[in-house]
């Protein structure tokens, strides 16, 4: 399963649910290649609405487990990095236009 946006593709399945929010599944079937450090263009909050034991990794600090119903800030133009788990990874993105 992937997405393409603007002409990339990415190891996910996206639903839009308005300008700044969105519904992202990373599927248990996927590659750990596939999930790559990266920066994004605006602050985010993502939460966790179903995964075990997925992590989130800052550049330079140590991974921090997803854990469901929580909540997490991904400060903008920050390197991190998705690291697998077990089941699909379903995360709410709100984004913070800048």
């Amino acid at each position: 399963m992937a997405v393409e946006l603007g002409g990339n593709i990415f190891p996910f399945v996206e639903e839009t649910l308005s300008n700044d929010m969105r519904i992202r599944t990373f599927p248990e079937c996927i590659w750990e290649e596939d999930l790559v450090w990266h920066r994004d263009e605006n602050d985010r909050h993502i939460h966790i609405l179903s995964g075990d034991g997925w992590q989130i990794q800052f550049d330079n600090k140590l991974p921090i487990v997803l854990e469901q119903f929580n909540t997490y800030f991904i400060p903008k133009e920050e390197f991190h990095r998705i690291i697998k788990g077990t089941g699909d990874l379903t995360i709410e993105i709100k984004e913070y236009n800048k």
